[in-house]
């Protein structure tokens, strides 16, 4: 008999751990709460000057979060001014024309080179008789000719100016001063939006979580500045073995609670996607087989006061 004591000890050991073995844990399905975030960022890199919220703090659409000193676009904006200036300047001397004094001294420039024209051709035609009974060489005459040429050539040159003027500036060139003028606004306009971006605007409601920088410190345009979360946005995730998937279907109404409180709340099933990765699980035992795919499951709150001060992140458990 004492012989056989230690065997039933034994065999009674291994039926508890047998037992143990197959026995499975409690299970619990728990999640975590989430925000819907957001954040802001500068469009323009600058410093920061000043900073005018506060990590935790509620901002309001419309709020002013901080001021960022932006001394290039002061320069490009003074420089758009000159341009601006400049281009308005020439396109309205393009649309006026000549002026009357323009006028008076092409007017005046013609009437000398008419008459050094009408003194070339009389010259000419002496030139003309004399070569014809041999009293002037060749060469002289040709020269007369010459000079006759260039007269002329000066003579409809100063007439033509002189209409052209009378005319009036022709529609291209006043087109082109115009379009010149738009551009330079344009830029002006462009560099004055930019100076007003010097301002970092809230353009939601936000919850402050973190300020990522310090005044005096160079933001970069596009870095998140401000990061937080969207007011009343409270969901929670839970990630769903294939097992126990068919218990759950969209538009269902389930109950929670939270892990420290004991807070009970109901919400409903939004959506339901499959997870590709493994980490990202927030079940407290994954206890199903690795072939098995896992879905996560959105819940939104029925009554949102309920949850507004749960902390993002916090674990709740679904009932």
């Amino acid at each position: 008999m004492k012989n056989l004591f230690p065997n039933i000890i034994a065999t009674v050991s291994i039926f508890c751990l047998l037992s143990c073995k197959n026995e499975q844990p409690n299970q619990i399905t728990e999640g975590k709460t989430k925000k819907e975030t957001v954040s802001f960022a500068p469009k323009i890199s600058g410093r920061i000057l000043k900073i005018y919220v506060t990590e935790g703090q509620t901002v309001k659409i419309g709020d002013t979060l901080a001021m960022l000193d932006v001394p290039e676009v002061s320069a490009k904006i003074a420089q758009a001014k000159g341009a601006t200036a400049a281009a308005t300047a020439q396109a309205q001397l393009a649309k006026n024309g000549a002026s009357a004094d323009q006028i008076r001294q092409l007017k005046a420039k013609q009437k000398g080179i008419t008459e050094q024209y009408q003194y070339a051709q009389k010259s000419y035609k002496r030139a003309q008789n004399m070569y014809k009974d041999s009293l002037l060489s060749p060469q002289n005459f040709d020269e007369a000719f010459a000079k006759l040429q260039g007269a002329k050539a000066q003579y409809d040159a100063v007439n033509a100016e002189l209409n052209d003027v009378e005319k009036g500036t022709r529609f291209e060139k006043i087109e082109m001063a115009t379009g010149q003028e738009n551009q330079a606004k344009a830029t002006l306009q462009e560099a004055n939006v930019a100076y007003s971006e010097r301002y970092i605007i809230a353009t939601n409601d936000m919850e402050i979580e973190t300020i990522s920088l310090n005044v005096g410190e160079l933001a970069t345009a596009g870095y998140a500045l401000f990061n937080g979360y969207i007011p009343n946005t409270t969901y929670f995730r839970f990630t769903i073995p294939e097992s126990n998937i068919s218990k759950y279907q969209k538009g269902k109404i389930v109950d929670m609670k939270t892990t420290f409180g004991n807070t009970e709340f109901s919400g409903k099933i939004i959506s339901i996607k499959q997870l590709t990765k493994y980490a990202n699980i927030t079940t407290a035992f994954p206890d199903y087989q690795p072939e098995n795919a896992v879905y996560e499951i959105k819940v939104i709150p029925t009554d949102e006061r309920k949850v507004n001060n749960l902390l993002v992140n916090s674990s709740v458990i679904l009932k």
